[in-house]
């Protein structure tokens, strides 16, 4: 699945085992990262399974990756277990690259761009210096199921980790091992996590639930819930969206005023107007019908919002705010970089068409025993009238009271004979 991200200048985007960086700003060539020209780990170092033999490898798959708040920075972490740290500014650099232990899920820089803290699928936080890029990580905390999100509070006092089985927890960045508090609503897996700058006391979460939850983390007191089934209009009845409605991704404008949120394979984006009060709260505003499926969103900083989609002629969208409502811009010198990048590109963007959901195979499954007993005793008892229903039909009419009788005595009731 392709991601999207907004750092400085530049438009990231990952798709497969590439990370492209677009210039919006100037016509210059795009930064190409290709994961599977990366350094390889020495095979000296390479991890071993429970069997001792070597793990299996990656396709250098690009899992996750970020911009630190400045946009100087960006980490990328793959199936092959690296991270990869580089400078943006003034031209993009590499300046490591590391090993995890484990397939990583999410990553975040500090808001001091000291740290890159990424998290994996076997539940642990690994902290990686900036300052020291060849430095090994550092384990910070565990969680007992798999990560699926991770975000660090804007005064960084706080690493917030979500996971596969409904918790959200709120930890000390400092000292992880003691708790805050946790914001427990979910009933399915929580997919992201958002702080937004403008509201550093909020948290927003998405689910695989089909809601949208705003916390007061500190304390983990919820604050609202809102379901985005009754606010998308969705595909026809027969698919399973309405079951597996998952939230994909949740932005935040600069300046707070506006929250956007995607679902996986709903072709559109549901904004959330923010008003201010007591304790806040997230207005449903408009919803934008795309005529493509989207697979990914950000806000850049000057509060634009950009949506790239699965379409070749039209790989991403450009929508700006003005007089109250959000309109898609058609003619615009940045947009027109950008596809024009995109487009010739398209290869490259073509590893993520027709991706299976990467959230597919995390939610729960029910097993239904009684449907299947009562399924199963219905078939029995037919089973059992139609061989009855046979036995009686090869039989001869006999009365009640021979055929007792002859039970009794153990013996077959006499034929009459024939005569002569």
């Amino acid at each position: 699945m392709a991601s999207l991200a907004a750092g400085g200048e530049c438009l990231a985007l990952s798709s497969g085992k590439h990370l492209i960086s677009v210039y919006i700003k100037h016509d210059r060539e795009p930064f190409v990262y290709d994961c599977s020209k990366a350094e390889q780990k020495p095979k000296e170092n390479e991890d071993k399974g429970a069997d001792g033999g070597s793990e299996e490898k990656g396709s250098d798959r690009i899992l996750a990756f970020a911009f630190s708040k400045s946009g100087r920075l960006l980490a990328l972490t793959d199936d092959n277990k690296r991270l990869v740290l580089f400078r943006t500014e003034p031209s993009w650099e590499c300046i490591s690259t590391r090993w995890v232990v484990r397939r990583c899920t999410s990553l975040a820089f500090t808001q001091a761009e000291d740290q890159v803290l990424v998290a994996d699928k076997s539940g642990d936080v690994y902290s990686f210096s900036v300052l020291e890029p060849q430095r090994p990580g550092d384990l910070k905390l565990g969680h007992l199921s798999m990560l699926l999100a991770l975000v660090v509070s804007p005064d960084d006092k706080y690493v917030i980790t979500a996971d596969r089985d409904e918790k959200i927890r709120v930890s000390f960045l400092r000292s992880p091992h003691n708790i805050q508090s946790f914001c427990l609503g979910h009933c399915e897996f929580v997919s992201c996590l958002f702080v937004p700058p403008a509201y550093p006391h909020w948290l927003l979460s998405g689910s695989g639930d089909g809601t949208v939850q705003l916390w007061e983390y500190e304390s983990g007191r919820r604050l609202q819930s809102c379901n985005l089934k009754e606010l998308i209009v969705t595909q026809p009845a027969d698919s399973d969206t309405d079951k597996r409605f998952a939230v994909g991704r949740i932005a935040s404008s600069p300046d707070g005023r506006h929250v956007a949120v995607l679902c996986e394979s709903v072709p559109s984006v549901q904004l959330f107007r923010v008003e201010k009060g007591t304790e806040g709260q997230l207005v449903p505003a408009e919803t934008l019908t795309l005529p493509h499926c989207a697979w990914d969103l950000t806000f850049d900083p000057q509060g634009r919002l950009w949506i790239l989609q699965e379409s070749r002629d039209n790989p991403i969208l450009l929508y700006s705010y003005t007089q109250d409502c959000w309109k898609c811009e058609v003619e615009h010198a940045e947009l027109r970089r950008a596809v024009e990048v995109l487009r010739t590109r398209w290869d490259t963007l073509q590893d993520s068409v027709g991706v299976e959901s990467r959230f597919r195979h995390l939610y729960k499954v029910n097993f239904d025993n009684m449907a299947s007993y009562l399924q199963k005793k219905q078939e029995r008892i037919q089973q059992q009238k139609q061989q009855g229903g046979k036995k009686r039909a090869g039989q001869p009419p006999q009365s009640n009271g021979a055929s007792k009788k002859a039970k009794k005595m153990g013996k077959a009731e006499p034929v009459a004979q024939a005569s002569s």
